[in-house]
């Protein structure tokens, strides 16, 4: 075991030997760390926090009451396999959040990146890959195997399907389905959930120039009516805006392989 000299652990709390307690660390009552944790520095446990499993936790992360972080993957293929969960720093966990470990079968590693905000009753499915400044709202989950790139929003209750893939900047309306992967900056909504338009609202907040947010209208409108594939015209209309960082973004993400279809517009 090795504890940092100033971290502040409650007499209530387990610390299992072999975990590691960065400096500055607050470890409330009643919360439980396992013997392959590696909390950062800063990291607080509010009180009936449980981190558990081969999980590192970075630096200034907080995680809230009734939290289960680490514990095994819920796949009924798991064998007991040592497979990890790595969460980056300055990420917000709210009550009853569940994040589970990867598995042999989908890397071993699900991980999540910087400066999230996950609110109450979400769930992080195994093997995930999250990006950075990610919010998922009350309740939300993501199926194993999901990519979540940076800056996603997903709404309350939203259900995101194993295998999918959620584009930088997209937007996931509350209740959604999700069963197909989501364009950047996409914003879907609805039961078995279709592509509404752009996440307009999020590229100027995001600071973007409004030439490259119109000519990504433009490329929208595009994309999802004419002859040919879908992937035939992501790749004519990437050689056409190659200086158009927004439509490299979304035409390199629809010309990517993956097990999932496209979400697209309910009348394409």
């Amino acid at each position: 075991m090795s504890i940092d000299e100033t971290a502040q652990i409650h007499r209530l709390a387990a610390v299992e030997e072999g975990a590691v307690i960065g400096p500055g660390c607050k470890i409330g009552a009643f919360s439980v760390v396992g013997p392959e944790v590696t909390l950062g520095a800063n990291v607080e446990l509010k009180s009936h926090a449980v981190v558990e499993g081969w999980t590192t936790v970075g630096d200034g992360t907080v995680i809230f009451p009734f939290a289960s972080i680490g514990h095994i993957p819920q796949d009924l293929k798991f064998g007991g396999e040592r497979t990890k969960l790595e969460i980056g720093a300055r990420n917000r966990i709210r009550e009853h959040v569940t994040m589970n470990p990867g598995t042999e079968a989908g890397g071993g590693v699900t991980r999540v990146g910087d400066d999230g905000l996950f609110m109450m009753g979400v769930h992080v499915g195994h093997d995930c890959i999250l990006g950075n400044r990610i919010i998922m709202a009350n309740n939300a989950s993501l199926g194993g195997h999901c990519i979540v790139e940076d800056h996603v929003i997903i709404g309350a209750l939203a259900g995101v399907h194993q295998f999918c893939r959620l584009g930088r900047g997209a937007m996931i309306g509350g209740l959604a389905a999700v069963v197909a992967d989501v364009i950047p900056y996409g914003t879907v909504q609805g039961e078995r959930a279709s592509l509404e338009g752009l996440n307009l609202v999020g590229l100027k907040r995001a600071g973007m120039a409004k030439h490259d947010i119109n000519g990504l209208r433009s490329v929208f409108k595009l994309l999802f009516n004419g002859s040919g594939s879908l992937r035939d015209r992501a790749a004519a209309l990437q050689r056409e805006y190659a200086s158009n960082v927004l439509v490299q973004d979304v035409t390199s993400f629809i010309l990517e392989d993956s097990s999932r279809h496209i979400s697209v517009p309910k009348d394409s």
